[in-house]
C-alpha cells in the first residue's frame, strides 16, 4: 500500500506533510511512500532524504495520486489536483472542513477524507495525533519573536549607565495552547505578561507561567457555572462579557505588545480588539493577530500584511505561523499524520500468506476515525455548524 505526499504549492505554505523521518516509520508499518518532487524543499527536506529514507520520487502531483491509495497534505487539494483522484483513495490533511467547498466533489467520487482539525481533543489516545496543539505550540513560541522584532524597544529591563530601561508589557488575548506559549515566551524574553480569555479555568495556567491574570468581577451564578464546567462550556452573560472588554481595554491602553490567538474551527475568528481601543495605544505599540488568515482578532488587521494605524501602532497580520517554523512543524505534523494513519490498519494477520500485506480498516464507528472523516461511502459526513 503507498501513500502519497503532495506539494503545498502555495506561496506562503513552506510546510510539508511527511518528512523523511516519517518515511522511515511508515516504511518500518510496511507502507511504500512516494513524494512529489521537491515538495520538502522549503521545508529544507531535499528529494534525496526522501529517498535515502526509501521514498519514490514523481515528478508531479497526478503522478503522486496515481500510485497512491492514501494522499497526505497540509491544506485542502486544488481543485486541479482534486479530478485526478479516484474512488476509494483517501485524503488526509487539514482540510478546514467547514469552509471548504470540495466535500460535496469528494463524496461524489467516492473519497474518503480526514480532517484532522476534527480531532477529538478529550481522547488520550489521540492526543499524539492533535495537529491543532503541535503546530499552535509553535506559532504562540514565534508569535512572540516576531513582536520582538516589530519592537522599537527590548523586552527585558537594563540597568545602564544612562538610565533604567523598563521591560516591555505584553498582554496575551486567548490562552489555548498557543497563547500559553506566548506567555512562556514573552517571560523567558524578560517582558511583563498579563493575559485574559473568557475561561476562567485558565487563570492557574497563567499564573503558573508567571503572567497576571486580567480578572473579571463574577456573580456567584456565573462563578459556579464555570466551576461545574471547568470553564470549557461555560456561557458568559452579556454583563460579563462587556465587563471583561472594559479590562481588556485598559490593559491594551497600557500595553506595548498584544497578541491574540482566539479562533474557532469553521468560523470567523471573533473580534476581540476594536478601532476604540487600537486608538488609545501608544505610538510604537504592536499587535500580533494570529486569526488574520480567517477574519482577524484585530479591527483592521490584513492576512501577511502589517497595518500602521493614524496613531502609529502596527498590526501585523500573522496568517500562517508554522511556516515560519516549516522543518519543525512539518516534523510534528508529520508525526501527527503517522500516529493516524496506524489507526487505518487491519490488525497483522497471522497466517504465512497475507502477513506481510497492510490492509485498511476503515470504521466509522471508531472514535477517531468517525470523528474526523467528513467524507465517506459517496456522502459527506460533516454536520453544520
Amino acid at each position: 500500500m503507498k501513500i502519497g505526499v503532495i506539494s503545498a504549492d502555495i506561496a506562503s505554505e513552506s510546510r510539508v506533510a511527511l518528512t523523511p523521518d516519517a518515511v522511515k516509520k511508515l516504511r518500518k508499518l510496511g507502507f511504500e511512500v512516494v513524494i512529489q518532487s521537491g515538495a520538502g524543499q522549503a521545508a529544507y527536506y531535499a528529494d534525496a532524504l526522501y529517498q535515502a529514507a526509501g521514498a519514490d520520487i514523481a515528478s508531479s502531483s497526478a503522478e503522486v495520486i496515481a500510485q497512491s491509495q492514501i494522499i497526505t497534505t497540509i491544506h485542502d487539494l486544488p481543485a486541479e489536483v482534486v479530478e485526478h483522484l479516484s474512488a476509494g483513495q483517501i485524503v488526509v490533511g487539514m482540510l478546514d472542513p467547514y469552509r471548504n467547498t470540495q466535500l460535496d466533489t469528494y463524496a461524489a467520487k467516492g473519497i474518503t477524507a480526514f480532517a484532522m482539525e476534527l480531532l477529538p481533543r478529550t481522547l488520550s489516545r489521540a492526543q499524539n495525533m492533535d495537529v491543532l496543539s503541535s503546530q499552535a505550540n509553535l506559532a504562540g513560541y514565534k508569535a512572540v519573536l516576531l513582536a520582538a522584532n516589530e519592537y522599537s524597544r527590548p523586552f527585558p529591563m537594563f540597568m545602564t549607565s544612562a538610565g533604567t530601561v523598563k521591560p516591555a508589557k505584553v498582554v496575551i488575548l486567548g490562552v489555548g495552547v498557543a497563547g500559553l506559549q506566548a506567555i512562556a515566551t514573552a517571560k523567558r524574553l524578560g517582558a511583563v505578561v498579563e493575559a485574559s480569555d473568557l475561561r476562567p479555568a485558565a487563570k492557574e495556567q497563567v499564573e503558573s507561567l508567571g503572567g497576571k491574570w486580567l480578572d473579571v468581577p463574577m456573580s456567584d451564578d456565573e462563578a459556579q457555572k464555570a466551576k461545574a464546567t471547568g470553564g470549557y462550556a461555560w456561557t458568559p452573560s452579556e454583563q460579563y462579557i462587556k465587563d471583561q472588554a472594559a479590562v481588556v481595554d485598559k490593559a491594551l491602553s497600557n500595553a506595548d505588545i498584544v497578541i491574540t490567538t482566539a479562533q474557532i474551527p469553521g468560523r470567523q475568528a471573533p473580534r476581540l480588539v476594536h478601532q476604540a481601543t487600537l486608538a488609545k495605544m501608544k505610538a510604537g505599540s504592536v499587535l500580533i493577530d494570529m486569526a488574520a488568515g480567517t477574519g482577524g482578532n484585530v479591527e483592521g488587521s490584513a492576512p501577511n500584511e502589517t497595518v500602521t494605524t493614524d496613531n502609529g501602532v502596527r498590526i501585523v497580520g500573522a496568517a500562517n505561523i508554522p511556516s515560519m517554523l516549516a522543518a519543525q512543524s512539518s516534523d510534528l505534523y508529520a508525526n501527527n499524520l503517522v500516529n493516524f494513519i496506524t489507526t487505518l490498519i487491519a490488525p497483522a494477520a497471522t497466517d504465512d500468506e497475507s502477513a506481510n500485506k497492510l490492509a485498511l480498516n476503515l470504521d466509522m464507528e471508531d472514535e477517531i476515525q468517525g470523528a474526523l472523516a467528513v467524507t465517506h461511502d459517496n456522502q459527506v459526513r460533516l454536520a453544520k455548524r
